[in-house]
């Protein structure tokens, strides 16, 4: 049993946090483990081709992640199949509980490319990834290494076990047949999704995750959940073992919820509703228990220190604006919010977030 059999066994629906490109790194998926304890985490998407093509190892940050994230989704996107087996070898030795296909990005940086949502019009390359990431995986299991990958850099492959030391991950003792799912849309122009499901549904996939939305629509406008019920009809016709998912504008557990009792999917992911909000996983009781004894900006700093400490300690530091974006987001809903985040936005580290706290006493001291 994988472990989205296992989730779907254990809870239904299963609540996860959902991946986002420049939003959901390292420090944003350690206070959400920490405090919402979503059942499954996904990494930001890392493009395949860069792994195989790089020297620099700084792509890997995107599959940087803790025992507290498990179970752990890496997410990668691309358009060279033989990348992405490799790439599932790199990812399956960091000991990761599964990895996700990004068939679904609307951004013009990556769907102009071909990749993300763009491969919803390109049927037989879809097939092609998917076959070359289990065929790693399966490689994986039967004993192959990252030496016998040869488009990782001997820099990419060190940096790797220095990760795997650095975050004190525990791979399993016993290799295991890691599970491969796609995250997708609609369709690119319009609602195809019937007709691109049922051929996703023919290559073995162990889950699917639909955002209810098309390329065109990229964000803007309501999720269609109406037309997630519909496949998900067609998946427990079609493909009953596999788990299927539903994404887009759920705010909160009770919404996730009632979105799977009305349309029959084994779980739910969320997004853009956590920014600023570790504890929107909770039900409505514990949300509101955590955030009688809990002090969000409490939190807020512990974010920036846990950032700081992950990013900003190593030889060629990054620096710290990433953050900012964050201490924004807890401001929402606050009074004088607008003083307030136009300081925290011009920090440079925690020390200066932790005065800004202080000085509108927005810490317990």
């Amino acid at each position: 049993m994988n472990i989205w059999q296992q989730l779907r066994a254990r809870k239904r629906p299963f609540l996860g946090l959902s991946p986002m490109d420049g939003v959901s790194d390292f420090p944003f998926r350690e206070i959400n483990a920490i405090y919402g304890k979503p059942d499954v985490v996904y990494s930001e998407f890392a493009n395949v081709e860069g792994v195989c093509h790089s020297r620099n190892t700084h792509i890997l940050q995107h599959f940087d992640f803790s025992n507290n994230q498990r179970p752990f989704i890496a997410q990668i996107f691309g358009k060279k199949p033989d990348y992405f087996r490799q790439v599932a070898i790199l990812l399956c030795t960091m000991g990761v509980d599964g990895i996700d296909i990004n068939m679904g990005c609307p951004a013009k940086t990556v769907a102009t490319h071909g990749s993300g949502a763009a491969l919803i019009d390109n049927p037989s390359l879809a097939a092609e990834i998917i076959q070359a990431t289990k065929q790693g995986v399966r490689e994986w299991y039967e004993g192959a290494t990252m030496d016998d990958c040869e488009n990782l850099s001997p820099q990419m492959r060190k940096a790797v076990f220095e990760k795997i030391k650095k975050f004190q991950l525990t791979p399993p003792a016993i290799r295991q047949m890691i599970p491969v799912s796609v995250k997708t849309r609609l369709g690119t122009q319009s609602d195809t999704a019937l007709k691109w499901i049922s051929f996703l549904l023919t290559l073995g996939i162990d889950a699917l995750t639909l955002h209810g939305r098309t390329l065109k629509q990229s964000y803007s406008g309501q999720a269609d959940w109406q037309s997630i019920g519909e496949v998900a009809k067609l998946v427990k016709k079609q493909a009953p073992e596999l788990v299927f998912i539903g994404n887009g504008d759920v705010k909160s557990y009770e919404q996730a919820k009632q979105l799977s009792e009305d349309y029959g999917v084994d779980g739910a992911l969320i997004g853009r509703a956590t920014f600023g909000q570790p504890f929107v996983f909770l039900p409505e009781l514990e949300r509101q228990k955590a955030l009688r004894e809990q002090n969000i900006f409490a939190i807020a700093l512990q974010h920036a220190r846990i950032f700081e400490a992950t990013y900003m300690s190593s030889d060629k530091p990054q620096m710290f604006f990433p953050m900012r974006k964050h201490l924004a987001w807890y401001t929402k809903g606050i009074e004088q919010a607008a003083l307030v985040r136009s300081k925290l936005v011009r920090a440079e580290n925690s020390a200066m977030v932790e005065q800004v706290l202080l000085e509108h006493q927005l810490l317990n001291v």
